[in-house]
């Protein structure tokens, strides 16, 4: 390595720990050392020191080990006649530099703590996102083991004006990289810049504004760190296999825009550790040698128009730029975008006017691939500001198309349209809602480039179950009526035809493996009465999945002969589970939350737990995140049965399943919930009553507890007597 790189790395590092200290010595005599400390919503400590060294930073006084494990391991400042080579002190340097920032950081949210919005969004005052928390993790690093986000681009620092700023953004968009940004140079930063310019930062773009300071670098690094933890199965303290995880499947590398600092040179010394690469925008001295990294480890002096394309190519990473041929850009770095009243050029449905979305199957010689057609007036016929009805009409045809798949081509629509630049979708069926907004209008984007777009995607994504595909758009008020009243009878066909179906009258099931890459012991099987845990697929989704991707994650399952039928065990069933988890689990039980339960992996969105005192279960879903009466907020529930087991008593799964026939059916089913937060209540208000309805109590929903009541069994335990809740009558749950 550099000696030049070396020492001012070695030097930043000595900077950093040295504040460090300062600051925890403060906060010592302000909080005391039994303050607690962390990150909130995260149930990983200050992750990258519980990550690398397996330390649980938990109040103040824990910082005082971590401070002399970063002396420890900080290597002097290098000496003129130090000899060759550089790059292991350099490293250890970058090591504690990390360790040293999150303890700024974590002191931070004491001295701070509404300095960070701490949520996906930024809101008008501040743009500040600070550490993600478990939820975000979640939600967004499955995108990190699917595919759909290949890596990320750490940002520190700012481009010469916003409009390079913008550019680089979206090329790292277009590419659907997350782009994690920190820093500042010569008083200006990158996230700023990009607000300026108009563009829309947060999760929900992948433009991730972790902080003002350079600090904020290790919220990049510790989201690296728990993905290693929390998808790839690695223990806290095993350091070696989170960085060869980091290096293997989270493609990742840092943009330094600007005069590099001591600072940035610790901080990239650190990323290096991970196997990212540093890309620079200024004349540094590089390293070239492979080693850590995939190849080189700092590339310098690389033009703003090429920064990107370089930095992809020095990680190794491959990824594809969607070309479509719409005058926006494209891919799902833009689902999250939104746009906002004042943004607003052309509005359909939401409210303001009927718009509708039907994908219909018909006779191979009644499509014409790739026709698009638009009936009634275009963007280019109103004004801004406009309001027009919508009607959406996909039209397949195929051998292989089928009934089946039409809700599931349907339900595209909404991600597709949100992936163009601009376009904000909201809603399906004859509920959806579209905004275009006046960047896309001024760039010549009209209704039919949505056409365009949905032949192109439906084509890559889909193209195994049609042949064809053609779609025409409606914008007069008496033509979108007449679509909506055909396609409402099809949604209510649909709905019957689903809700109709019943495991018993069901041969195949479908698995889904695709947590295994974090839980290797999970399989979970879908029947049509139990949907997926993550609430992502139900049984028509993994049907259609399977005969798009026959060798993917969701595998068809022949039930077999019915072990028990209560329970919901059968031999196919149990054959598949032994197999697919490797011999780990051999057999678990579908309808059953005490007798070997199926097993749970960390997506879930909910989790159920048995309340031995109200002879019932408590739910709680991710988005909650007080306390609960079994003790345990959500965080921790997740954390202790998500890892791929069968654990009697706990069970995850999706909202949807509360209300669905089979939901721990074996034990009471829906007579048994209790407790659950507010929250999950009013968003299930509808399928709930139908279904206490359905059991003969029509008073269940408000016979079960939530917060307002209490957090404790001892608090909840009255109201239910109360209320006469049916579970207190019912056989003991606990045998």
């Amino acid at each position: 390595m550099s000696k030049i790189i070396a020492s001012a790395a070695i030097r930043g590092a000595h900077k950093i720990i040295t504040r460090a200290e300062k600051e925890w010595q403060a906060a010592m005599e302000k909080w005391g050392a039994n303050e607690p400390v962390g990150f909130p919503g995260t149930a990983y400590y200050l992750p990258i020191i519980y990550g690398i060294t397996g330390l649980k930073v938990e109040k103040l006084g824990d910082m005082e080990t971590v401070l002399a494990k970063c002396k420890s391991i900080l290597p002097p400042p290098v000496r003129e006649e130090h000899p060759l080579p550089y790059l292991a002190p350099a490293l250890d340097a970058g090591m504690a530099t990390f360790f040293a920032e999150e303890l700024i950081e974590a002191i931070g949210y004491l001295a701070q703590p509404d300095f960070y919005t701490k949520q996906e969004d930024v809101t008008e005052d501040n743009i500040w996102l600070g550490a993600a928390d478990d939820v975000i993790l979640r939600k967004r690093g499955i995108e990190f083991v699917d595919g759909t986000a290949p890596g990320f681009a750490a940002v520190l620092g700012a481009a010469p004006n916003p409009g390079i700023a913008a550019k680089i953004a979206q090329e790292l968009q277009q590419r659907n990289l997350y782009v994690f940004m920190a820093g500042e140079y010569n008083g200006k930063r990158f996230a700023e810049q990009l607000v300026e310019a108009g563009v829309q930062i947060g999760w929900g773009t992948r433009l991730v504004s972790f902080g003002p300071d350079t600090s904020a670098t290790v919220f990049a690094m510790g989201f690296a760190t728990r993905a290693a933890m929390s998808f790839g199965g690695v223990e806290a303290g095993d350091f070696r296999k989170i960085l060869i995880y980091n290096k293997d499947r989270v493609f990742a590398f840092a943009l330094p825009l600007g005069y590099v600092t001591d600072e940035w040179y610790a901080n990239a010394a650190g990323a290096i550790n991970w196997g990212f690469p540093v890309i620079a925008d200024t004349p540094i001295p590089e390293v070239l040698p492979t080693g850590i990294c995939t190849y080189e480890h700092v590339v310098s002096n690389v033009a703003h128009d090429k920064i990107v394309a370089r930095a992809v190519e020095v990680r190794g990473l491959k990824t594809t730029v969607t070309e479509m041929p719409i005058p926006v850009a494209f891919g799902p770095a833009f689902e999250g975008e939104r746009v906002r009243k004042e943004d607003v050029y052309l509005e359909c449905g939401g409210g303001k006017s009927l718009m509708v979305e039907w994908v219909t199957t018909k006779d191979m010689d009644e499509v014409e691939d790739g026709k698009v057609e638009v009936v009634g007036p275009d963007i280019s016929d109103v004004t801004e500001g406009a309001t027009l009805p919508l009607a959406i009409v996909v039209e397949f045809a195929g051998r292989q198309m089928q009934a089946d798949n039409e809700p599931i081509l349907e339900r595209q629509i909404h991600h597709l349209l949100n992936y163009a630049q601009g376009v904000m979708h909201i809603g399906q069926r004859d509920i959806a809602w579209l905004r275009i907004g006046k960047a896309a209008a001024e760039k010549g984007f009209k209704l039919n480039h949505i056409g365009i777009l949905l032949h192109a995607k439906m084509h890559q994504d889909f193209g195994q179950i049609f042949d064809k595909v053609q779609v025409k758009l409606y914008t007069e008020a008496d033509k979108v009526e007449e679509i909506a009243q055909k396609a409402r009878a099809v949604y209510k066909e649909r709905d019957a035809r689903i809700s109709g179906m019943s495991d018993e009258e069901t041969d195949t099931y479908y698995s889904c493996t695709l947590c295994q890459s974090f839980a290797p012991t999970h399989v979970c099987v879908i029947s049509p009465e139990r949907t997926g845990l993550c609430g992502s697929y139900n049984w028509m989704d993994c049907k259609a999945a399977s005969e798009i991707n026959p060798t993917g994650p969701n595998q068809p399952v022949e039930k077999g002969a019915t072990v028990d039928e209560k329970l919901g065990q059968w031999q196919g069933v149990n054959a598949f589970i032994n197999k697919a988890s490797r011999g780990n689990i051999d057999h678990y039980n579908l309808y059953s939350i005490m007798h070997d339960p199926p097993t749970t992996c960390g997506c879930c969105e909910c989790v159920a737990a048995v309340l031995p005192q109200c002879n019932g279960i408590m739910i709680v879903n991710r988005g909650y995140k007080e306390d609960t009466p079994c003790g345990m907020k959500f965080t921790t529930l997740a954390r202790t049965v998500g890892g791929g087991v069968s654990t009697p008593g706990f069970v995850g799964h999706s909202k949807y399943s509360i209300c669905q026939r089979k939901f721990i059916s074996a034990d009471g089913g829906i007579k048994r919930v209790v407790w659950m937060p507010k929250m999950l209540k009013e968003e299930i208000a509808d399928r709930l009553k139908a279904r206490a309805e359905e059991v003969g109590i029509s008073d269940l929903p408000d016979m079960i507890a939530d917060e307002t009541i209490g957090v404790t069994e001892e608090e909840i335990l009255p109201f239910l007597q109360k209320k006469g809740h049916p579970a207190l009558s019912m056989d003991p749950i606990l045998e």
